[in-house]
């Protein structure tokens, strides 16, 4: 039997609104020679809904490399392990070579910048976006427990993760649902609704389902809240400043914020360590 290498490691908190509020991730500060199978096998172990590796970059621009892992295999991008893996790296003594930290990971690039006391990245373009075919609609909706006068609005936002957003009536109607997880499948699929009298500071609630990746339900999620942002600010649905709840379903009060400069859109959110040490792989 190989001896394992210990390694630092560190859980963190992201998009938390106070203690054990947000969603955690899992984070190899050094994944060097780790190779894809223990990668997935430890992803697998931790059961978080993602687990991330940091490695040397391979493109001169930017800091660090990073691969993302659910339960269910790898990620390209995912937005609170963005965050939360550049969190760790801070707090480990990385130093961005710039005003900005850059990531490298299966999308390539993505921008990460300081926001007061939070991190913030840029939403990525979509990979896939425009309408969702009329029968995977019908069959999320069956899923979900919603009928057709509940969706406002539906396209695809996939940003790395395949998410299907679904606009819908209002937060209470996003809260309301109760989905079949052996029914929605392989689907992954992301509500928003605008609340009329939410928790202070929150202009929307969005939840995120993704079984065929482990993820029943995701507690707060960065790449839908990109997706989200992206998709809806091109339309007009949603202002240039925003705040969303998410994790509400579960217990938890994620924060996520959202700001488009006219450049780029942010999405950030605070994030804290819980948990520091090493791990042996």
């Amino acid at each position: 039997m190989t001896t394992p290498t210990t390694r630092p490691f560190a859980q963190v908190d992201v998009f938390t609104s106070g203690p054990l509020t947000g969603n955690p991730v899992a984070v190899v500060l050094d994944g060097t020679d780790v190779d894809d199978a223990t990668m997935a096998a430890f992803a697998r172990w931790t059961n978080l809904s993602e687990t991330t590796f940091v490695l040397p970059p391979t493109d001169s621009s930017a800091d660090y490399r990073l691969r993302i892992f659910t339960p269910g295999g790898e990620l390209p991008f995912a937005g609170h392990p963005t965050l939360g893996s550049a969190h760790a790296w801070l707090e480990s003594g990385g130093l961005p070579a710039g005003d900005v930290i850059v990531q490298e990971c299966g999308i390539g690039l993505v921008t990460i910048r300081r926001d007061g006391d939070r991190l913030a990245f840029a939403a990525p373009p979509l990979r896939r976006s425009g309408p969702v075919d009329e029968t995977v609609l019908a069959e999320i909706r069956t899923a979900l427990g919603l009928a057709p006068s509940d969706v406002v609005a539906s396209n695809w936002v996939d940003n790395g993760p395949g998410w299907i957003g679904l606009m819908l009536t209002s937060a209470e109607r996003v809260l309301a649902v109760r989905p079949d997880f052996a029914a929605l499948g392989h689907h992954e699929v992301g509500l928003i609704g605008a609340h009329r009298d939410g928790p202070e500071g929150v202009d929307y609630e969005v939840r995120a389902f993704a079984p065929g990746d482990g993820v029943p339900e995701d507690p707060v999620t960065g790449s839908l809240n990109a997706g989200f942002a992206v998709w809806l600010r091109s339309v007009g649905e949603v202002p240039a400043r925003y705040v969303a709840a998410q994790g509400t379903a579960l217990g938890r009060a994620g924060r996520v914020f959202v700001d488009d400069d006219g450049t780029d859109i942010w999405v950030g959110g605070a994030s804290t360590t819980t948990i520091s040490g090493t791990v042996g792989l």
